[in-house]
């Protein structure tokens, strides 16, 4: 790593990731392992871990009902 804190992903890897010149990647910090992805790949990475949710339901509907919910048993103590 550089002093500007800027990594060389070699030129063999890159073929292999298909990564070319200019892709942005994303990194992150899984429990102290650093992963780089691209875009397509966190996007991936999203829908497989909300695919168990029913199309038509919201998670933010359900969150607002329950803190609703919440709120009224707070109230009521």
């Amino acid at each position: 790593m550089g002093r500007q804190g800027r990594i060389v992903i070699p030129a063999e890897i890159r073929r292999e990731l298909a990564i070319e010149p200019g892709d942005k990647l994303i990194a992150l910090n899984d429990d102290g392992e650093l992963h780089l992805l691209t875009h397509a790949q966190l996007v991936k990475r999203l829908q497989d871990l909300f695919a168990h949710i029913p199309k038509g339901v919201s998670l933010a509907d359900e969150l607002i009902s329950e803190r609703r919910e919440e709120a009224r048993h707070e109230d009521d103590v």
